[in-house]
Formats: structure tokens, C-alpha cells, sequence
């Protein structure tokens, strides 16, 4: 590693809920690079918990809520133990950046993160960025999408502006400024995995649709397709951040149901249809022709959903953040390592041109692990 090179540890578990990505993140002044990664996986009646309540509906009491913070943390610190086990390197590591699980995201007042990082901070020695939202809200800001920042840090400046496009179970864009200056932007787009994925394991019992196989072998139905783009948070124009409250497959059936379809493989064509137009045209909006689209997230291994983005975004070249130095699957975990650098340093880590905050924000709770008495 170089010899000003620091190195954190980030954890990322998005609104799929399947499980937490961990990586060691070396920076330094001439780039970064990850050099370990670890998938903690949860168990699949956690999984479905946590989904139900990432719908927003579903009423939690205190005795309930405190139960799944803290199975939620102690996973979280099993993920952090792990990668540390089997990553050499990440023994350097000076601070933890912790997402949690989002299980509540309704902006611009509430937003709730959940997982024990008392625990993380216990179990692994080091001091645990978490909770790296509410600052910005607190200033007025969506208080996502938080990546866009560590976008730009970690795929430099071009000749003219880039994207770069996180594929998760929400798909959020970053608009990097070229060398020539201008400012960061980014917001949710709507749905990227998570409609597929739910239809997939409600027809078919399976977690999701691999390679967009299932869906490459049905076709667009026209009026439904037309009905889910009435969705109002298309709408609504940016900054703006959503979750799976707004796009879970009741919502959307609620707008236009499936009910009378022969063949489901039509309604996850469909689904799939709905998140590359959407995407697409959030790409387009602004007319600045950028000169490169960079995919990350799960979905950039759904073959499919990345070749229809490739079609209605042509002639810009669609390519995985693999090309640039970052696997797609890295790329949250290794943005909340680089949100926990700058909160151990004081700096800012929500941009107020992506938020519409007031001002940029140091963001996140900074938990030391606790000093043991003798």
C-alpha cells in the first residue's frame, strides 16, 4: 500500500435485504482500491422480516423494534469479524462505516436505519461511523442518495459529465462534474431490483431473477407498463430519495394489477421495462450528453436489464464500475469506508447539491468501542 494509503471498513446492506457487504478500503492521494470482501448473508426468515418492514406498514412495538436492532447489529458485527478473519490487510483498518438496515426512509422528516453499532464497535475494537443520514435532514436535505460524493472521488473527473448508476432494489444516479468544474448531483430514480425480485419469489419462490432470464423471455404488456409510469414519484422533481414504502408490489398493483396475465414471465418484463425507462430518462433529463454510464449494484449482472439500458441509452457507452477498479458489488460498501474517513476527519459527506440540504454536512454518530473497567 502506499505510504499515506489509510484503511476503513465499510458495510452496506441495501433494500434487498439479503445480506451485508463488508470491504477494506485503502485511500490515498492518488486513488483507492479495495483490497478484501466479505458477503454475510442473512438467514432467510430475517430477510423476509426485514423486507415486510421496509414496506412501511407494518406496525412494530418497542419490545419488536429493539429485537431486530439488535439481531440486526449482532450480524453486522459477525459480517465486520469475518471480513477481518479473512482479510489480512484489513487488520489496519481505523474506523468502521456502518450503514444498517433501512426499514424507514420518508423524507424530508424521518428516516431510520437500524443494527446495534455499540455491538460492531465492541466486538471489532474500532470506533463505528453510523447513522449517516439524519445530519443532512436535520439541514433540510433527503438525506439520500449519500453516494454520489464518493462517486466522484473514486472515478475522477472526465472530459465531459459521466453517471454513474447504482442498480440496487432502488436505483439511484450521480451526475460527476468533467475536469472542467461543476456540481455534484443525484437522486433515487425509482425501482432498479427489488419489483423484480419480489415478483420473481412470489411466482416462482426464488430470490430473484438471475441474469434477467426469466424476464428476457416475456414481453412488455403496453397498458400496464403505462399505468405503473403514473406512479407520482416520478413526478416529482429532484432532489428526491424513496424507498421500498413507495415501490413494494402491492403499491404498484394498486395502480394497475396483474390479475388477469396468462404468463408472469410478461409481468417481470415488464417490471424490468419499468426500471431501465425510468433510469434511462432520468440519464437523459438534463441533455448533457455524457460521454460515459457507469453501472454498479446487483442489477449489473442482470444481463438483461443492463442491455435494455444499453439500448435506450445508446450511442453512450453503458459499462460495469469493474472496468474503472471497483467490482458493482463493492461499490456502497466501499462508499460508507469512505463516509466513515470523513467523519473521523470532521469532513463533510452528504452533498447539499444532491440533498437540496442547506448546506454540506458532517453526517453520522461516531460509537468508540467501550473502555472495560478494572
Amino acid at each position: 500500500m502506499p505510504s499515506d494509503a489509510r484503511l476503513a471498513i465499510g458495510m452496506m446492506s441495501g433494500t434487498s435485504a439479503d445480506g451485508i457487504d463488508a470491504v477494506a478500503l485503502s485511500v490515498h492521494d492518488d486513488g483507492m482500491q479495495v483490497l478484501g470482501h466479505h458477503h454475510h448473508r442473512y438467514p432467510a426468515p430475517l430477510q423476509e422480516e426485514l423486507v415486510a418492514v421496509g414496506r412501511e406498514d407494518m406496525a412494530l412495538s418497542a419490545q419488536a423494534y429493539c429485537a431486530l436492532d439488535a439481531t440486526v447489529g449482532e450480524h453486522h458485527a459477525a459480517a465486520a469479524t469475518d471480513l477481518l478473519r479473512n482479510c489480512p490487510s484489513a487488520a489496519e483498518a481505523i474506523v468502521i462505516g456502518m450503514h444498517g438496515q433501512t426499514i424507514c426512509h420518508q423524507p424530508p422528516r424521518n428516516t431510520l436505519q437500524i443494527g446495534n453499532a455499540a455491538v460492531v464497535a465492541a466486538r471489532t475494537g474500532l470506533p463505528v461511523a453510523c447513522d449517516l443520514r439524519r445530519g443532512d435532514m436535520a439541514l433540510g436535505g433527503q438525506g439520500a442518495p449519500l453516494v454520489p460524493p464518493f462517486h466522484a472521488a473514486a472515478f475522477g473527473a472526465g472530459q465531459r459529465w459521466r453517471v454513474t448508476v447504482n442498480l440496487g432494489g432502488i436505483a439511484n444516479l450521480s451526475w460527476l462534474p468533467p475536469a472542467s468544474g461543476g456540481d455534484i448531483t443525484g437522486y433515487d430514480t425509482g425501482p432498479a431490483n427489488a419489483l423484480m425480485d419480489a415478483w420473481s419469489q412470489r411466482r416462482r419462490g426464488e430470490s430473484c431473477d438471475r441474469g434477467g432470464a426469466w424476464a428476457a423471455g416475456g414481453r412488455v404488456l403496453p397498458d400496464l407498463l403505462a399505468a405503473w409510469l403514473e406512479h407520482p414519484y416520478f413526478a416529482v422533481a429532484p432532489p428526491k430519495s424513496t424507498g421500498r414504502g413507495a415501490f413494494h408490489l402491492d403499491a404498484l398493483f394498486a395502480l394497475a394489477g396483474p390479475a388477469d396475465i396468462d404468463d408472469p414471465a410478461d409481468v417481470q418484463r415488464t417490471l424490468l421495462e419499468l426500471s431501465a425507462r425510468t433510469i434511462a430518462d432520468a440519464v437523459k433529463a438534463p441533455n448533457r450528453d455524457p460521454e460515459r454510464v457507469w453501472l454498479c449494484g446487483g442489477g449489473a449482472y442482470n444481463d438483461a436489464l443492463v442491455r435494455r439500458l444499453a439500448e435506450l441509452l445508446a450511442p453512450v457507452p453503458v459499462a460495469s464500475s469493474a472496468q474503472a477498479g471497483i467490482a458493482p458489488e463493492h461499490i456502497e460498501a466501499a462508499a460508507m469506508a469512505w463516509l466513515a474517513l470523513r467523519r473521523l476527519d470532521g469532513l463533510s459527506g452528504a452533498r447539499a447539491s444532491v440533498t437540496g440540504a442547506e448546506a454540506d454536512a458532517v453526517c453520522g454518530a461516531l460509537h468508540l468501542p467501550p473502555r472495560r473497567q478494572r
